[in-house]
């Protein structure tokens, strides 16, 4: 491989041919650019669609909705108001969940004061495995603990966009807040994360302890609906099946009303995607490899010629004891030669491109898209490819160049 007289000849035969190298070599380069720009463009899709799954990627919400069968004297059409009950209930005969999160919101209309400013936000009660859930970007202090939970402590962790409006940027930690005429001491802040619309609506959210809630605010033993996030090893079905199973029993549902109760399956979404991108990656690499596969053909068959060509100078190298090997090894070299600098120049323009647009899109918020990148694994999968390729194309050349008789090559034309 370091035979200064080998590469000297390699570098002779690009010279001469130089047309026909460029073309050759094209092919190899188009299909290791289209494998990397391929993979990165879907890397960056990914990467984009998992910045959209702002919550747990196991998590499942149930909520509810109209009963659509009649069942034990009840009629259909009925509306089902989940409660307190409910949350222990399912965690009796639910032990599958980790988290069992009843949710609920402020309903009607108020506005919150920090006299004398005011603003409408939004106010949630919770539990404190929200952040389990969905993640929370905490600036300041702290989130719902059980504490709060227990004793129905009025504790309040508001939105960076709530603490510009009522405090006007001043540290809010520590201080009051009146919502519908009950004073919320702060114990939080947090900054509102996701999409730009998602994340404004974020930042302007207060959250308080459920529990609270639902007494200070006449909304006892009410639940607007649930989130779940099941043990470790426990498919998120599992969990779902098991809670509509109890929350029909709870509330006299029957068994075959589907309609009674709705959900989502943040876990199945997940694997729904994460199949597409699989199918996206297989068919990028088929796509490039059928590529690389018709221009190692061409590099093949440009290796014949120059076999062809220099039928002569193989003969009278061999009658003056050249052995196999070193014609082997020389039309070989030369193959992987040429498809490794034509391959590594379509990795390296690949890779400049993914970093362009990468660089391109950074700080702006763009949905489905971010990121796009070149693994280190599928650079090195490419080297190694681009290796084995040109060892095979120049294998069929090398074997006979290596068959050639001295005798009948020095009398080649």
């Amino acid at each position: 491989m370091f035979d200064l007289d080998k590469w000297s000849e390699i570098w002779s035969t690009v010279r001469r041919h130089k047309l026909r190298t460029g073309l050759t070599a094209f092919g190899v380069f188009w299909g290791i650019f289209m494998l990397v720009v391929l993979l990165g463009a879907g890397k960056g899709f990914r990467n984009g669609v998992e910045q959209e799954f702002d919550v747990a990627k196991n998590a499942v919400f149930v909520w509810t909705q109209r009963t659509s069968v009649p069942y034990m004297g009840l009629k259909a059409g009925r509306f089902i108001q989940l409660t307190n009950d409910d949350v222990r209930a399912i965690e009796r005969q639910v032990p599958e969940a980790a988290f069992i999160l009843p949710r609920c919101e402020l309903h009607g209309t108020f506005t919150v004061q920090v006299p004398p400013k005011s603003g409408a936000f939004t106010v949630k009660g919770e539990y404190p495995g929200y952040p389990a859930v969905q993640a929370m970007d905490l600036q300041q202090g702290r989130f719902v603990n059980e504490t709060d939970i227990r004793e129905r402590r009025k504790v309040a962790i508001i939105g960076d966009r709530v603490v510009a409006v009522l405090f006007m940027g001043a540290n809010p930690m520590g201080k009051y807040i009146n919502i519908k005429g009950i004073y919320f001491r702060v114990v939080g802040v947090f900054k509102g994360s996701g999409r730009p619309e998602e994340a404004q609506q974020d930042a302007q959210t207060i959250f308080v302890p459920l529990t609270t809630l639902q007494i200070a605010f006449n909304q006892v033993n009410k639940v607007d609906y649930f989130a779940f996030i099941p043990k470790p090893g426990i498919p998120a079905a599992v969990v779902e099946t098991k809670v509509k199973e109890v929350l029909r029993r709870q509330h006299k549902v029957a068994p075959t009303d589907d309609r009674a109760f709705g959900s989502a399956n943040v876990e199945e979404e997940y694997a729904r995607v994460q199949g597409l991108f699989t199918g996206i990656s297989g068919f990028s690499w088929l796509v490039s490899i059928g590529t690389i596969l018709a221009g190692i053909i061409g590099v093949s068959n440009i290796m014949l010629i120059v076999v062809k060509e220099r039928t002569k100078e193989i003969g009278i190298r061999k009658a003056l004891g050249a052995t196999p090997w070193s014609i082997v090894s020389l039309i070989v070299q030369e193959s992987i030669v040429l498809t490794a600098a034509a391959g590594m120049v379509g990795l390296l323009a690949g890779t400049a491109l993914m970093a362009g647009i990468s660089h391109l899109i950074a700080g702006q918020q763009t949905s489905f898209f971010a990121n796009p990148q070149v693994d280190v694994g599928v650079a090195l999968t490419a080297i190694g490819l681009l290796v084995s390729a040109g060892t095979l194309a120049g294998l069929v050349p090398a074997s006979i160049a290596a068959r050639v008789q001295p005798v009948v090559a020095l009398k080649d034309e």
